[in-house]
């Protein structure tokens, strides 16, 4: 396969960098294991843009370099597969295949959107059922796996609107990448946020914080962009119009139930559905940690007596792949942390700027990263602990600007493959959805909404939660 113009630039920037760093006159102060990790990371970098290479392959091979080379033990490469973040994410995916098998959330999602009377009303509804549905679905990729054959119902009853539904098309991924803020386990990115503040600064941010943090911010940022979606995609005589969806009408194009008496096994997903949920927003109270809760949460799920699926299936439904690039990126991250890397990499930083505008600076690159960087977890592995290390020398909150960091890297609307959730919903066959211009569209309204947004989050709520913005 030929290597395309950008490939060529790519490979030549790193190689150059790499050459650099091997001359030992060069950047006098940088450190042997630093010098290793600087060269490995600008190579991943590279690789995960400029290549079709896998990630997690990518990330693996980091992974063994930083550990071959003797920049951190193979301790530190194989525990990071252990870390307690890590079995929450297994653990929560077993929680959604239970949910998934039981038919919950389309039963939920039904009850919810027949309620409308309205575009608005439809809109905005949707947008509350999908926020939901970051409690019980980690990921943005299986959330969108969930809601689509929601939507596709929804687009059978609302055939004669072609506008409308293709709002909804436009409206359930838009809301599933920016409310996955509202939960730890909204996206594999947070776990990387949170295991490189642990590493860098100590500082740990449980299920309850994150919770208190991005729940608000998610709910904010989800209903700004549903407003978005319905101005950008619809003509006023599209919204005028009134809207009567029944659950009736909804059953007619599923499968599941979405109407009459629960059954027995929805019945007990959703009591174990909410006591997990509750234990882990009380947690402060009982001490036990989310990890634990949400193994005994996948235990009971996938038992014989009280389960609705079986472990062996529920299993098959984890993203293994992205278990693996989780694990060498944390470790990528102790090797920038603990090598001096990352602290080198920001030393010729500007540090005596305000925190607004360090910050705003900090959401503005978050923002636009999804253009290089497609992966949401490769865009934290890389700016994340560059951004720690800044925001300490600059005399700001590292996990504000953590925080911030993460939140504004939640948007990728802007072309069709910028996401999984966008790239599902753009291509479903026979069914009217939105075209690259329709996401340009929107990203042009949606971007500088978002990244203020998070701003304003981090200068004025977020230290009225204990998140100051200075340190």
């Amino acid at each position: 396969m030929t290597a395309t113009p950008r490939q060529l630039i790519l490979l030549c920037l790193a190689l150059s960098l790499c050459a650099l760093l091997a001359v030992p006159g060069n950047f006098p102060g940088l450190g042997g294991d630093a010098r290793l990790t600087l060269a490995v990371f600008a190579l991943a970098t590279c690789a995960w843009i400029g290549t079709p290479v896998d990630d997690t392959y990518i990330a693996l091979g980091a992974g063994l370099a930083l550990t071959a080379t003797g920049v951190i033990s193979s301790d530190t490469l194989f525990g990071t597969l252990g870390d307690e973040t890590v079995w929450l994410l297994i653990c929560a995916f077993v929680l959604a295949a239970a949910v998934a098998r039981s038919g919950l959330a389309g039963r939920a999602a039904a009850f919810l959107v027949s309620g409308a009377r309205s575009v608005r009303q439809l809109t905005h509804l949707t947008t509350a059922a999908l926020v939901v549905t970051a409690f019980a679905v980690p990921a943005t990729s299986g959330r969108a796996a969930l809601a689509l054959p929601v939507f596709l119902a929804l687009s059978k009853v609302l055939a004669d609107r072609r506008r409308l539904v293709v709002m909804l098309a436009l409206l359930f991924p838009t809301v599933i990448l920016l409310s996955a803020v509202a939960t730890l386990i909204g996206a594999g990115a947070h776990l990387i946020t949170v295991s490189v503040l642990w590493e860098s600064t100590g500082q740990e941010i449980g299920f309850t914080k994150w919770l208190l943090l991005g729940l608000p911010l998610a709910i904010a940022s989800s209903h700004l962009a549903a407003e978005a979606v319905l101005l950008t995609t619809t003509r006023r005589a599209d919204r005028e119009g009134p809207v009567a969806i029944t659950a009736e009408q909804i059953q007619e194009h599923t499968e599941q139930p979405v109407t009459g008496p629960w059954e027995a096994a929805e019945t007990r997903c959703a009591l174990l559905l909410g006591t997990v949920v509750a234990l882990w927003c009380s947690e402060p109270l009982h001490r036990v940690p989310p990890a634990v809760v949400a193994l005994i949460g996948a235990v009971v799920a996938a038992s014989p007596a009280l389960g609705t699926v079986r472990l062996k299936d529920a299993l098959k439904t984890v993203p293994w792949s992205l278990l693996l690039f989780m694990a060498a990126t944390m470790a990528m991250g102790v090797a920038l942390a603990e090598s001096g890397a990352a602290k080198w990499l920001v030393t010729g930083l500007p540090v005596d700027v305000p925190p607004w505008l360090f910050l705003a600076v900090v959401i503005t690159v978050s923002t636009a990263a999804h253009l290089v960087l497609q992966s949401r977890s490769a865009r934290s592995s890389v700016l994340v602990p560059l951004v720690v290390a800044a925001a300490v020398g600059a005399g700001v909150n590292p996990v504000a600007a953590a925080l911030a960091s993460t939140a504004a890297a939640g948007f990728c609307h802007t072309l069709p493959a910028s996401a999984k959730p966008v790239t599902l919903f753009a291509e479903i066959p026979g069914t009217p959805t939105y075209t690259p211009r329709d996401l340009l569209r929107l990203s042009a309204v949606l971007a500088p909404l978002t990244a203020a947004l998070v701003l304003l989050f981090a200068l004025a709520v977020w230290p009225l939660l204990g998140v100051p913005v200075s340190r």
